[in-house]
């Protein structure tokens, strides 16, 4: 899939693939929808909070390319690299960045606190190991570098926090104005 050119795009693949399950308790759509709130709860600025709303994009585009999960278990389909770039065009690098590094984040965690790695759900622990493990050292100084390394360790937090089963939170309406809002000005 080609980047997203709307956000009534963005919303069909949400009404299309929402309701899917990707090895968690909870669906696509309520992971993001949990996350969202989870950000805004915490206090986060609005990018964080669409970061966190978006993150998982990429499971998404892949849903709609074929890719399910069965198959997601099987081979690293990148959904994070994925997601960023169907995003690119809708969203600042201040939104798509974090996204982008979300499982960078989760690799770094695991390499800095084995007692995290640990507590990775069954889905995760299985991706961990598909997306390379922990961080060398090498890595880890490089992704402690980027510019927005604090902003995607806490997107990770929010992304482990959101896979709690039954939690009322608010629908993806709730978030139509900040979607529309914080695209990019094409001028």
């Amino acid at each position: 899939m080609k980047a997203l050119k709307s956000v009534d795009q963005l919303l069909e693949l949400f009404q299309e693939f929402g309701n899917e399950f990707y090895g968690e308790d909870v669906t696509q759509l309520d992971h993001a929808l949990q996350c969202a709130a989870l950000a805004s709860h915490r206090g986060d600025p609005p990018e964080l909070i669409l970061a966190a709303l978006l993150h998982d994009v990429g499971h998404l585009v892949e849903l709609k390319e074929k890719v399910g999960y069965q198959e997601s278990t099987a081979y690293d389909h990148r959904h994070d690299a994925v997601g960023a770039a169907a995003l690119s065009k809708l969203y600042p690098e201040s939104i798509t960045r974090p996204i982008a590094l979300h499982v960078t984040a989760k690799r770094w965690r695991c390499s800095v606190d084995k007692a995290y790695e640990a507590s990775l759900s069954p889905a995760s622990t299985i991706s961990l190991a598909l997306q390379g493990g922990s961080l060398s050292p090498a890595e880890r100084k490089q992704f402690e570098a980027d510019p927005a390394f604090a902003v995607s360790v806490a997107l990770r937090e929010i992304d482990d926090a959101g896979k709690i089963d039954g939690l009322e939170v608010e629908d993806l309406d709730a978030y139509q104005g900040m979607l529309r809002r914080l695209v990019i000005n094409k001028g």
